[in-house]
Order: structure tokens, then C-alpha cells, then sequence
């Protein structure tokens, strides 16, 4: 069984934050795989949209055995869990909680609904800056 390293975007504005956020990545942790490493969570402005709440978000690093395509399927059945209605491309809202696909291995997928390393990355602090705290290579 290879494992593979998944880079996890995790962020959250509505609710318990910090809570949903610990919830999925316990869930991550079962069904995706082993959570070896963990950044700190920062609180940032939203980034697409307009909002009062706050978003809390971090970075994990996770060794998995799934494929890209399941590490998407888990991830999304993740957020309808924690009660994430309907993920939309084309505008960006309150929600209770997020997991993007930042990086698997050195791979690239660029497939309507699956695109790695994840297109916006690089633009958002609020995903750069934790995961630099756990991958100073970046």
C-alpha cells in the first residue's frame, strides 16, 4: 500500500469554528488518513466575497492510500457531515466548513471538478501561510 501525501486546506466561519475544524480533521484522520502534520489556525478576513464572520483556517499534511478522486469524495462527504450545503465554484459564501485539495505528492489533475495543486493557492495568505509553517520547502 503507497501512501501519499496530501496537503488539506481546512476553514471555517460559521459556528464553533475551532470545534468543526478539530471535528474534521479527526473525521480526515479516520477515513482519509493518518494527520501527521498540523499548522496553527489563523483567523483571516473572507477572501471572494463579503462577510461579517471571520474565517479561521489551517493547513494538514496527511498520508493516505486514496486516490485523488476519493481524497475528494471523503473530503466532501466531510463537509455535508458538518453541515456544508452544496459546494458552488462560482461564488463564494458563509460556511460552516471547507476542505480544499492543496497539493498531492508532485502530481497534477486538472479535471472540471478537481484541480491540484489547487489553481488559487498561491493568491491566498490564508493557505500559504500555514502551509509554509508545516512545509518550509514551499
Amino acid at each position: 500500500m503507497t501512501n501519499h501525501q496530501v496537503y488539506l486546506g481546512l476553514g471555517s466561519n460559521l459556528g464553533e469554528r475551532k470545534e468543526l475544524i478539530e471535528k474534521a480533521i479527526a473525521l480526515i484522520g479516520e477515513r482519509i488518513g493518518t494527520v501527521t502534520r498540523q499548522s496553527s489556525l489563523i483567523e483571516t478576513e473572507p477572501w471572494g466575497f463579503e462577510s461579517s464572520h471571520k474565517f479561521l483556517n489551517g493547513v494538514i499534511l496527511c498520508e493516505t492510500a486514496l486516490t485523488p478522486r476519493e481524497v475528494l469524495k471523503g473530503t466532501q462527504q466531510i463537509e455535508r457531515e458538518l453541515g456544508r450545503k452544496k459546494k458552488t465554484t462560482l461564488n463564494y459564501k458563509d460556511r460552516p466548513i471547507d476542505i480544499d485539495i492543496l497539493l498531492y505528492d508532485d502530481l497534477k489533475v486538472d479535471e472540471p471538478d478537481l484541480k491540484i495543486p489547487h489553481p488559487l493557492m498561491n493568491q491566498r495568505d490564508f493557505v500559504m501561510i500555514p502551509l509554509k509553517e508545516i512545509n518550509t520547502n514551499l
